[in-house]
C-alpha cells in the first residue's frame, strides 16, 4: 500500500530533501561511477514519492529536485561537453491507469474534444547508457553520453568502434542531425566478457573485476580512456530518437524514427508506430511476456505522442517531456536480514532512520540501505535488528521495508534516540509532527555540514570544486562556519599550499570557482540558504516578483510585522501562501539569521534576477485566464504568458494589468470592468503571442 502523503508543508519539505540527497547519491552511483546500489525499480519508486509529493506541494519544489534534474553531472577523465539541445528524461507510469491520465493530461494541455484520436508510438526501454550521436555534413563528428542532461562525457573515439553506428550518413540526410539512442551489451555477451574478465585476472594472478549486470558493462566499456578497449567489448546500439537537427524527414515520430532506420541505424523489431492507447498498452503486454527471452535487458515500454507539431506545443515540464511517459514493468520483492538501524541528520535537523542490511542482489544490483522514514513507521512494522524482512522493489519509496517475517520472536524493541547522534543535543518532534529534529541548530556538525553542503550543490550556488570532504576539512580547520566564510577562503591560500595533497592547481582551481560565484543567480543564492518552505521553484517566483533580494527582505519584513500591503504582494505570487510568507518573516527576524544574510551580502553581488523571455506588450505585467478557452489549455496559456515576461495570478485586483477572458467569465471578469482593467478575448491574446519578439 502506498505510504500516505505528508501531512503539512514542513513535514512535506523535510521528505522533500531527503529523497533529492537520496536521489542524488544514486544517481552519481548509477550514471558516474556505473556502480549501484539499488535496482532501477527501487530507484523509479523514489521518483515516484518525489512526484507525488511535489504535485500536492508545488511551492515546495527544490532547485536540486530530481523532477528538475536529469541523471548525474559528468566527473572523471573524459571531457565535458554541452549538449546542442538537452537530453532530456521521461516520467514513469507503473500500471495501465497511469497511461490513461497520460494520454488524458495530453488531450487536456492541448485542449482538444474528447472524439479526437491520439497517436502513440510504443517501443522497449533498453537498459543502457544513452548516447547522442552527432552528425554534420552526414559524418558522425561527436558522441556524448547523456550526464546530467544539459552536459554529457564526450566518448566520439570509443563510439567509432561500435560496429552498429554508421560513419556516415547516407546522401539525402540533414546536414546537421543527432541521433539518440541507447548503447548497450546483450546478456551473452555481458556473460562472456565477465567471464574473460575471470580468466584474465586469474593468469595474472589478481583478483577479477566483474561487471554486476550489462548496464554497468556497457557503461564501463564506452567510458574507457583507452578507445582499444572499448573495441574489445561487445557493445551494441539502439536508436530512439533524435536531439539537434536543421531538417526531420517526416512529422511525426513515427517517420523519422523509420528513417533514421533506412539510414543503417538499428531500431527496436518490436518498435509500434502511431497508434491508439489499446494498441499501445497491448504492444507493452506483449512485450513484457517476451521480455525473459529478449537478448538483452529492457525494464518497460516508452510511448510517445506520435505527432511532432503536438510535442512541440507540448513542450517539456522540469526534467522531462510532457509529451512521453515510461511504462515500466512490475516490481519484485527480496528477503534479508536487517543488521542495524542508523540515524542520519539532515540539514534542517531531520533524524531519519536508515536499515542497514545484508547485501543482497535484487534485479542485477545490490541493497545495502532502506529507509525507515521515522519512528511511526519503525513501530508500524515492528523492525529491529536482527529482524528477517522483506523488500519490496516498487512502492512509494524504495528501497523499502513491506513486512517483517521475524516481529514475533522474542526480542527488545528498538527505541528511537532522544538526543541527536552528532552533538547530543536533545531531539524532539513538534506537536503535530511526525519527524523528530535535533534542537541544536548551527552547534550541531551534521546541521552545519548539511546546510554549507545545500548552499554550494548544483541547485544552488553550484561550486562543484567544493565537495563534502573539503567542506569537513573546512569545518575541521575553522575556517568556515557560514556561507559567507566560503568567500574567504582566499586568505589561507598558502596555508594550503603547505597542506598534503594540496598543489597549486587544485588550490587555485578551488578559489577560481569560488571567486566565479561572486556574482550568482538571486534565486539560486535564496534558495541556498536553506529557509524553510523556499523551495528552487519558491525561490524563483518570488525573485520574479520582487526582482532583488534587499526588497524581498524588506518585503518579508514588513508583512511579518502586518503590513498589509506587503502581505497582498506576496499573495500576487502564484503558489506562494501564509506558510511561506511566515517563514520568510522568521528567517529574517531571527538576529543570526540577519548576520548570516548581511555577512554573505557583504562577499557576493547577486544582479537583478531577469528571466529569458521574449519581448512583447505584455512583458513585466500580471495577468488573470477567466471562462473556458477553446484554442489552447489554461496549463498552455500559462506557460505562453510566463515565456513572455508575464506573470499569471489567479485572481483580479488592482495589481492586475490585463484580464484573457473566455466564454463563460464571471465574477472575475465583473471586478476587471469595476476596477477598469483592459480585458481581452482568446484571439487577441493568440495574437499578442503571435507578434512577440
Amino acid at each position: 500500500m502506498a505510504a500516505p502523503l505528508p501531512a503539512d508543508d514542513s513535514t512535506a519539505a523535510a521528505e522533500l530533501e531527503r529523497l533529492a540527497a537520496e536521489i542524488a547519491h544514486h544517481n552519481r552511483l548509477y550514471h558516474t561511477d556505473d556502480a549501484p546500489e539499488i535496482s532501477d525499480a527501487d530507484y523509479d519508486a523514489l521518483m515516484r514519492r518525489n512526484t507525488a509529493i511535489e504535485a500536492a506541494f508545488p511551492h515546495l519544489i527544490r532547485a536540486d529536485s530530481p523532477s528538475v534534474k536529469v541523471g548525474a553531472a559528468p566527473a572523471g577523465h573524459l571531457a565535458k561537453v554541452a549538449h546542442a539541445r538537452p537530453m532530456f528524461s521521461l516520467d514513469n507510469a507503473f500500471d495501465d491507469d497511469e497511461v490513461r491520465d497520460f494520454v488524458g493530461r495530453v488531450r487536456r494541455f492541448l485542449n482538444l474534444p474528447e472524439d479526437e484520436p491520439i497517436a502513440l508510438t510504443a517501443e522497449p526501454k533498453i537498459d543502457g547508457l544513452s548516447c547522442s550521436l552527432r552528425y554534420e555534413n552526414r559524418k558522425l563528428v561527436q558522441a556524448l553520453t547523456r550526464g546530467d542532461g544539459q552536459v554529457g562525457e564526450d566518448v566520439t573515439a570509443n563510439v567509432r568502434t561500435i560496429a552498429d553506428i554508421p560513419a556516415t550518413l547516407p546522401a539525402g540526410a540533414p546536414d546537421v542531425f543527432e541521433v539518440r539512442g541507447e548503447v548497450y551489451m546483450e546478456k551473452s555477451a555481458f556473460a562472456a566478457l565477465n567471464a574473460r574478465l575471470l580468466a584474465e585476472a586469474e593468469a595474472a594472478g589478481k583478483e577479477a573485476r566483474q561487471f554486476a549486470n550489462p548496464r554497468n558493462a556497457a557503461a564501463g566499456s564506452l567510458r574507457q580512456k583507452d578507445a582499444a578497449v572499448t573495441a574489445s567489448r561487445p557493445l551494441a546500439f539502439f536508436a530512439w530518437g533524435w536531439g539537434e537537427a536543421n531538417d526531420l524527414p517526416g512529422d511525426t515520430q513515427s517517420a523519422v524514427i523509420a528513417a533514421i532506420r533506412d539510414w543503417g541505424f538499428p531500431v527496436a523489431r518490436q518498435f509500434q508506430p502511431g497508434g491508439t492507447l489499446d494498441q499501445a498498452l497491448a504492444t507493452y503486454k506483449a512485450i513484457e511476456a517476451e521480455r525473459a527471452d529478449l537478448p538483452f535487458d529492457i525494464d518497460g515500454v516508452v510511448y510517445k505522442v506520435d505527432r511532432l507539431d503536438w510535442q512541440a506545443r507540448l513542450g517539456f515540464v522540469g526534467r522531462a517531456p510532457r509529451w512521453g511517459l515510461a511504462h515500466k514493468f512490475p516490481a519484485e520483492r527480496a528477503q534479508t536480514t536487517l543488521l542495524a538501524i542508523d540515524i542520519q541528520v539532515g540539514r534542517t535537523g531531520k533524524l531519519t532512520p536508515v536499515a542497514k542490511l545484508e547485501p543482497v542482489t535484487v534485479g542485477g544490483v545490490v541493497v545495502r540501505n532502506a529507509t525507515l522514514h521515522n519512528a511511526d513507521e519503525i513501530a508500524r512494522l515492528g523492525v529491529r535488528p536482527g529482524d528477517r524482512v522483506v523488500l519490496q522493489r516498487a512502492g512509494d519509496v524504495i528501497p523499502q521495508i513491506v513486512e517483517n517475517l521475524t516481529r514475533d520472536e522474542p526480542r527488545d524493541p528498538w527505541t528511537f534516540p532522544t538526543h541527536c547522534p552528532q552533538c547530543d543535543s536533545e531531539a524532539v518532534a513538534e506537536e503535530g509532527e511526525v519527524d523528530v529534529r535535533c534542537t541544536g541548530g548551527l552547534i550541531c556538525p551534521a546541521q552545519r555540514l548539511e546546510r554549507l553542503k545545500h548552499f554550494v550543490s548544483r541547485g544552488a550556488l553550484d561550486i562543484d570544486s567544493l565537495g563534502v570532504e573539503r567542506l569537513k576539512l573546512f569545518l575541521d580547520l575553522g575556517w568556515i562556519a557560514e556561507p559567507g566564510d566560503i568567500f574567504r577562503l582566499a586568505a589561507h591560500r598558502d596555508e594550503l599550499l603547505g597542506m598534503k595533497g594540496w598543489k597549486e592547481t587544485s588550490v587555485d582551481g578551488l578559489l577560481a570557482a569560488i571567486e566565479a560565484k561572486r556574482t550568482p543567480d538571486a534565486a539560486r543564492l535564496l534558495f541556498g540558504l536553506g529557509i524553510r518552505h523556499v523551495g528552487a521553484i519558491t525561490a524563483r517566483d518570488l525573485m520574479k516578483m520582487f526582482v532583488d533580494l534587499p526588497a524581498l527582505r524588506t518585503a518579508a519584513e514588513a508583512a511579518h510585522a502586518g503590513d498589509a500591503e506587503a502581505v497582498d504582494r506576496f499573495a500576487l505570487i502564484d503558489g506562494v501562501g501564509p506558510v511561506v510568507v511566515e517563514a520568510l518573516g522568521d528567517f529574517f527576524h531571527e538576529p543570526h539569521n540577519q548576520h548570516v544574510w548581511d555577512d554573505l551580502l557583504a562577499e557576493v553581488s547577486p544582479p537583478p534576477f531577469v528571466v529569458e523571455t521574449r519581448e512583447s506588450r505584455v512583458s513585466g505585467k500580471t495577468i488573470v485566464f477567466t471562462g473556458s478557452l477553446e484554442t489552447l489549455s489554461r496549463d498552455e496559456a500559462k506557460a505562453q504568458a510566463e515565456a513572455l515576461g508575464a506573470r499569471v495570478a489567479g485572481s483580479v485586483s488592482a495589481k492586475t494589468d490585463l484580464v484573457v477572458a473566455g466564454p463563460g467569465a464571471g465574477s472575475k471578469l465583473k471586478k476587471a470592468a469595476e476596477l477598469e482593467i483592459e480585458v481581452i478575448d482568446e484571439a487577441g491574446w493568440a495574437a499578442i503571442v503571435a507578434t512577440a519578439g
